[in-house]
């Protein structure tokens, strides 16, 4: 049997659904496997993902400033709601939501008191953290599931938030190669003793349709990621929503960008203590997966879900008409540490910084 080559509990299971699918499965079932097996998974295991511990940072890590922004953002959406619901799917460690919250409980007291702050979160790992993180606004907080959620739809008046869930889908990868399309699939070599990618027809007939509807041509020998999965939900998302907005934050750009002849190899990475590489095949389970969201193929799934209208823009010129430069304060200190100092420099790293400013977008979907 495969599975006794190897001792690591994910890579056996993995090897089992192999086996149990003539050799080979599909890049997105490999992907959803390393990144949300219930035991092993790497989303799913009880181990810090994010921060100085973790393997990556995310905008909400950088001083609080991206939630302060948020929460003004939703303060403008919600002016005229008589009940305010503020949604936030994967909120991780709650460091965004504790942002969120500290700041309209301070700035927007009236709205603070009248609002219901919703988290669907799936890993009971970050539930944990969240309730231990968010203790000081427990009367606001209440948590549900994906499916919890979606049987009690329309809601009504909802700012529905989420920040770097899109790239966390598992994707389908496609590939051209002597004029046709294929999909990259996934199979065990007993000779690397790894796994290994091969070229198989496709699994889903989705992948065809995303790639008709975005009119994307591949070129010879380019590989590229398809988020079925994300755009599904975007989709049902907006679906289930009525007089709401939907904001998602993430990295990623236009289709003619991702998709363009500088980007042959796609734009899958990996992420394992702080260290980029674009090999998914080692540490399963042990490391971040993820590609560049296509923000076309969102829209188009926006609309396809109810939205009526749409924006997107760079992360830095969200947080500028969002009004950051406020938050920027003068201080006549040396000490590079102290509270201002360190303030102003967190907004300078989300305006300025190369990784985050432009490379992160702000997508807002309308839903009448």
């Amino acid at each position: 049997m495969l599975e006794d080559t190897v001792k690591n509990p994910l890579i056996a299971a993995i090897c089992d659904d192999i086996a149990a699918s003539d050799g080979r499965i599909s890049f997105h079932h490999y992907m959803e496997s390393c990144l949300y097996h219930p035991e092993y998974g790497y989303y799913m295991q009880d181990r810090p993902k994010v921060g100085k511990s973790g393997d990556f940072y995310t905008s909400a890590s950088i001083g609080g400033i991206m939630g302060e922004m948020v929460a003004k953002h939703f303060a403008d959406r919600a002016a005229n709601w008589e009940v305010p619901v503020f949604s936030e799917w994967g909120a991780g460690t709650g460091q965004m939501a504790k942002s969120i919250l500290d700041t309209l409980a301070e700035k927007q007291h009236e709205l603070y008191l009248s609002m219901r702050y919703i988290i669907v979160e799936k890993s009971g790992y970050h539930r944990r953290e969240l309730e231990a993180a968010l203790q000081d606004h427990r009367e606001r907080l209440e948590f549900m599931t994906e499916e919890e959620w979606m049987s009690q739809t329309p809601h009504r008046h909802v700012y529905l938030f989420s920040n770097e869930l899109l790239d966390a889908f598992p994707v389908y990868r496609v590939k051209k190669q002597k004029g046709l399309l294929y999909e990259i699939g996934v199979e065990w070599s007993n000779e690397s003793g790894g796994f290994i990618e091969t070229l198989m027809p496709f699994s889903n007939p989705d992948i065809l349709e995303y790639l008709s509807a975005g009119e994307i041509e591949l070129r010879e020998n380019q590989e590229i990621e398809v988020n079925v999965a994300g755009m599904s939900w975007l989709k049902k998302t907006c679906h289930s929503l009525t007089d709401s907005v939907l904001v998602a934050v993430d990295y990623g750009d236009v289709s003619q960008e991702i998709h363009s002849a500088h980007r042959m190899k796609g734009t899958l990475m990996c992420y394992r203590n702080h260290l980029a590489h674009d090999n998914p095949f080692v540490y399963p389970g042990e490391q971040d997966i993820t590609a560049h969201v296509d923000f076309s193929a969102c829209i188009r799934a926006g609309q396809e879900g109810g939205a009526a209208a749409w924006s997107l823009k760079t992360q830095r010129d969200f947080l500028l008409q969002a009004g950051v430069l406020e938050l920027l304060s003068e201080h006549g200190g040396t000490d590079p540490f102290s509270p201002a100092a360190k303030r102003n420099r967190a907004i300078r790293q989300l305006l300025l910084g190369d990784t985050m400013s432009e490379l992160f977008k702000v997508l807002e979907l309308t839903i009448p």
